[in-house]
């Protein structure tokens, strides 16, 4: 089932609300750089990376991006941006469509770390989803788990991934971090951005009502 247009839950906090990027900054805690037009957040080349305002450990995660028409391109240049989960651990936006077997550089990809399950993108233009499932790494686990929902289909099955992917903000993997969007020179856009938070654990007791 496809996850277009999903409305935020009760409990979500809406991290883009189509008006400005004011729960937004660049890297260096500056004024973020792109800019918002019906509704949408568009990738301003060169202006830098975005990260949100607020801090998130184990979360549910919606997101819906557009990548451009490069129809010149190929490869990494053909509608690049990313998805970084807690600032550190990139799912890869890219013009993929119609490739048979993506590799750990196409789109939803961890970035050079997992490839997706199955080529899920829709034609560039079009509008898609990702829904992110995120546990935060525990003491004796090797790394965070994930599961990703790319236009409702499965790519990515809680995969335990290594460590942080390239471009992190930091590898202080044990404490929150923001949702940062990549700028890498294209104009992709994204919109109808919310995290959900997760209890990190669930009660021990059980009491019979």
């Amino acid at each position: 089932m496809d996850t277009f247009e999903l409305a935020p839950s009760a409990h979500a906090t809406r991290l883009f609300n189509g008006a400005d990027l004011s729960n937004w900054t660049t890297r260096d805690g500056q004024p973020a750089g792109w800019k918002v037009a019906d509704e949408v957040m568009h990738v301003v080349p060169k202006t830098g990376d975005i990260m949100s305002r607020q801090r998130f450990n184990d979360f549910y995660m919606h997101l819906e991006f557009r990548c451009p028409d490069m129809p010149e391109a190929s490869g990494q240049a053909k509608g690049n941006s990313g998805v970084f989960l807690q600032g550190r651990y990139e799912i890869q936006v890219l013009d993929s469509y119609g490739l048979d077997i993506p590799g750990m550089g196409d789109c939803g990809a961890i970035y050079n770390q997992c490839a997706p399950l199955v080529n899920a993108c829709k034609p560039p233009t079009e509008w898609q989803s990702y829904d992110v499932f995120f546990r935060g790494p525990r003491d004796g686990d090797a790394g965070p788990r994930l599961t990703v929902l790319q236009n409702g289909q499965v790519i990515h099955n809680n995969v335990e991934l290594p460590g942080v992917t390239g471009a992190a903000i930091d590898e202080a993997i044990d404490e929150a971090g923001p949702l940062l969007l990549q700028d890498h020179g294209d104009l992709v856009c994204y919109r109808n951005i919310w995290v959900e938070e997760l209890a990190l654990v669930g009660s021990d007791t059980y009491e019979p009502r």
